[in-house]
């Protein structure tokens, strides 16, 4: 079952941030804003949407199945590791910096995941005992 856990959340983690980016670059694609058929041809003419699009679908059925076996607190805060990928690949793809309160940020989310599955541990074994 942890197989499943560790799989399933890098497949979320991965959907999402494809969901992210992709956005990101329809967005960029797309400019200048303007609501306009001519802009909404732009947005849908760019296949980045499209990514997002399949990014989104594939992570909420994803999420949905992580649901059906993962503990709640963990499994929430585990769907938000997106944020730390994101911001890596911000960095390397889009050359976005990256300063001392998002490094803080990205070791909360990481601490607070390890404290929700700690804290699950205890009470999982005494549910299956």
């Amino acid at each position: 079952m942890k197989r499943f856990y560790i799989i399933g959340f890098m497949v979320l983690m991965a959907l999402d941030t494809l969901a992210q980016l992709s956005f990101k670059m329809a967005g960029e694609s797309a400019l200048p804003l303007e609501f306009s058929p001519a802009w909404l041809v732009r947005v849908f003419g760019q296949p980045w949407i499209y990514g997002a699009f399949v990014g989104y679908i594939g992570a909420f059925f994803t999420w949905m199945s992580l649901l059906k076996h993962a503990p709640i607190g963990p499994a929430f805060a585990a769907s938000h590791l997106e944020i730390i990928s994101v911001l890596a690949l911000s960095y390397w793809l889009f050359n976005e910096p990256i300063g001392w309160p998002q490094i803080i940020g990205c070791l909360f989310i990481v601490a607070g995941i390890m404290c929700l599955a700690v804290s699950e541990t205890p009470e999982a074994a005494e549910q299956t005992s």
